[in-house]
């Protein structure tokens, strides 16, 4: 997919831009100069045209953290197919504008000029001093008002290749399922790209998730330093690994509610939207100073989300701590739910054993879209139910007529009884235990229903 990009000064409304080509709120704007510090993409379409957006951090050299932004964004500008650079239309035309545009244009990519914040006669006759800019492709802009973006739209419309793409079928829920299921045939799931995995990066502050993502594509995609917050703006890359495409998106640091302060409010808000999004979720920890009650709470909202997930404990060449002692502590006491989730050990920074977490990705992957042959998990209910028979409902037997996997990524099981609220959590608990021992879901949640035969009444964990 051919990718168009925004650059820009500070406030200029970059992330204005986004959003209104996005049609969705997914950059965070503000009148903060500087906001924007990691590039931030998207698909968007553009007539009758999908592209990739991508909204770029600021170019500004005021201090060293703008530097590292300023170096990226000129990097990625040089890796995207369309440029789009913006100005703010309601100051005159300086040299460092012309500086960065002319050095962009010598990349001999289509390119055009935005003069942004045009919002009345006086504005737009003050544009016409930015025609010193040497190029024909000028667009006067309010995205403010939302004007002027359907010539904006031809012109980039004209410089995008035609291609297909394939709308997702909406997911089958249990009941859909089970009304067309035939006992006589194995289950038929929705369609999956098996070939493209979606990871989503979490953690505290200052973890390390973004020298992670750094380290896991061997590029400095995101942007590092010591300031705590720098990521706000979700970071997205991705990587080819043994024929698969891993996608990671580096979300914003999290902090305890009293420390959100401005713009990492509304980060907060987009870690959970990118964990909706995700498959498999990197929960990243500190090593070196040890866990607490947000490494919890953020551990609470992979749970929530039914993702696979990896714990990584980052920093561990800076750590104190016992390997087996940590990871008893972590799946016995902190992280009881997550008990199923693989740890591993790294050093972001230096980037010793992050090569194991894409093979465990990729492990993980497969546990998340692994279907249960319909026989062999009816033997193993049947096996499980002789061995620790189901309790009785007062007094009443309770059966289970048969199972079957209905769904999968993550895997769901129904269990079709006659009495199915009659089935207690710990049985449930005991059930998930076995399928476990038989079947390697090692990093992936497993979901139980129960529903009873011919009924609507159903009874999920």
């Amino acid at each position: 997919m051919q990718s168009i990009i925004l650059v820009g000064k500070p406030n200029v409304g970059k992330s204005s831009l986004f959003n209104r080509m996005a049609r969705q709120r997914i950059a965070i704007t503000s009148e903060i100069s500087g906001t924007t510090r990691d590039t931030n993409k998207t698909e968007v379409q553009i007539n009758s045209k999908k592209a990739l957006l991508i909204d770029s951090g600021g170019l500004d050299e005021s201090n060293e953290l703008f530097k590292n932004v300023q170096k990226n964004t000129l990097k990625t500008a040089k890796e995207s197919d369309i440029i789009l650079y913006m100005v703010d239309g309601k100051l005159t035309p300086d040299d460092e504008d012309r500086h960065f545009f002319y050095s962009l244009k010598k990349l001999n990519k289509p390119i055009a000029l935005i003069i942004n914040k045009i919002d009345n006669k006086k504005d737009e006759e003050r544009s016409w001093e930015f025609i010193n800019f040497g190029i024909k492709e000028i667009f006067n802009l309010s995205v403010t008002h939302n004007i002027g973006l359907d010539e904006l739209y031809d012109w980039l419309e004209k410089h995008l290749e035609n291609k297909n793409f394939l709308i997702e079928d909406q997911e089958e829920n249990l009941e859909d399922f089970l009304e067309h299921y035939d006992t006589s045939k194995e289950p038929e799931f929705k369609e999956i790209d098996t070939n493209h995995i979606k990871v989503g990066i979490v953690g505290r502050v200052n973890v390390g998730k973004s020298s992670l993502l750094n380290a896991l594509v061997k590029q400095e995609r995101s942007v590092v330093s010591t300031i705590a917050g720098t990521t706000i703006d979700p970071v997205n890359e991705s990587i080819f690994h043994k024929d698969k495409t891993i996608e990671f998106v580096d979300t914003a640091g999290i902090r305890k509610r009293g420390k959100i302060q401005g713009l990492e409010r509304f980060a907060l808000n987009r870690t959970e939207k990118i964990l909706q999004n995700s498959q498999i979720a990197l929960l990243v920890l500190d090593a070196s100073e040890g866990f607490n009650e947000l490494d919890e709470r953020i551990a609470g909202l992979i749970s929530k989300h039914y993702l696979g997930v990896i714990i990584v404990l980052n920093k561990w060449d800076k750590s104190e701590l016992e390997f087996d002692k940590t990871v008893k502590e972590l799946r016995l006491d902190r992280f009881k739910f997550l008990a199923h989730a693989p740890i591993v050990s790294v050093s972001a920074l230096s980037g010793k054993r992050v090569h194991v977490l894409l093979d465990k990705i990729l492990e993980v992957f497969e546990h998340f879209i692994q279907k249960i042959p319909t026989s062999k998990l009816n033997a193993l209910i049947e096996n499980a139910t002789k061995a620790h028979p189901l309790p009785h409902d007062y007094g009443k037997l309770v059966k289970i007529y048969y199972a079957v996997q209905y769904d999968l990524a993550p895997p769901k099981i129904a269990l079709i009884m006659n009495r199915p609220k009659a089935l207690h959590f710990s049985y449930k608990r005991y059930l998930q235990n076995k399928i476990r021992q038989e079947f390697d879901f090692e990093g992936v949640p497993l979901i139980i229903a129960s529903r009873k035969k011919g009924t609507k009444e159903n009874n999920e964990e």
